[in-house]
């Protein structure tokens, strides 16, 4: 297995009085595509947002990159090279998509050249370039979301629920652009609830439970197993879209 490039090392998060995490341990291997599959309310957003900061680990430990960020604002993780799509998309409606992508581009002017390259896979944005976000549809909206996190290189993209209500035809679209920004090295942590979606992209698997990962290894391997897939998830993974 590659470096690990962010690790959670028993990581519990309170939300009010609710104890949401409860001692998580997660490894993401550096330059892969990790899922992250559970039940609603296992935990798995609550993961996500702990990881980028916008809720704060009350115990245990997060590394990214060799360095600890487990206390950091969520500014300066996002400036140490991660980037985060939230299930909510939170494009700015009244700005243009244009807008939105200079926004994100913290480091100047945008690269056309890597605008171009994401033309590629959401022609629509360039469509809709000079148009209100607010007036996309959710398809849409989902591509202004991820294409604002990959406007410039990250170390390691946080996507929540990517294919949530969107039609095949735009799956297929993010099924390439997720390969691509594999091969390009950047590491991505996925939630998802479509196994044939992350299928055809993940390296590793983690599924939560209550709060915990009860299961951790290959993607691979847990879908040839039917009989774990039951286990974990109490139906088989290919029912699960």
């Amino acid at each position: 297995m590659p470096d690990p490039l962010l690790t959670l090392s028993g990581v519990h998060t309170h939300i009010g009085r609710y104890h949401i995490l409860q001692g998580v341990d997660l490894v993401v291997p550096r330059g892969g595509l990790s899922v992250l599959l559970g039940r609603n309310g296992a935990g798995k957003t609550t993961t996500l947002r702990t990881i980028m900061g916008l809720w704060q680990a009350s115990a245990g430990a997060i590394t990214f990159d060799g360095r600890d960020i487990t206390k950091l604002a969520t500014p300066d993780i996002a400036r140490a090279g991660i980037a985060y799509v939230p299930e909510s998309m939170a494009v700015f409606s009244s700005l243009t998509v244009r807008e939105n992508l200079h926004l994100a581009a913290r480091n100047g002017p945008l690269d056309q050249a890597r605008v171009d390259w994401i033309f590629g896979f959401f022609p629509a944005l360039k469509k809709f370039w000079n148009y209100p976000a607010g007036n996309l549809s959710g398809g849409q909206k989902q591509m202004v979301a991820i294409a604002r996190a990959i406007v410039e290189p990250r170390k390691l993209l946080l996507v929540d629920e990517p294919t949530k209500g969107l039609a095949p035809a735009i799956v297929q679209s993010l099924i390439a652009a997720f390969r691509e920004l594999k091969d390009s090295e950047t590491t991505i942590l996925l939630v998802e609830q479509n196994f044939n979606f992350v299928r055809s992209l993940g390296d590793t698997v983690s599924v939560m439970d209550d709060g915990r990962v009860a299961h951790a290894g290959s993607m691979a391997a847990l879908a040839r197993d039917d009989e774990l897939q039951q286990r974990l998830l109490g139906l088989a993974l290919d029912s699960h879209q």
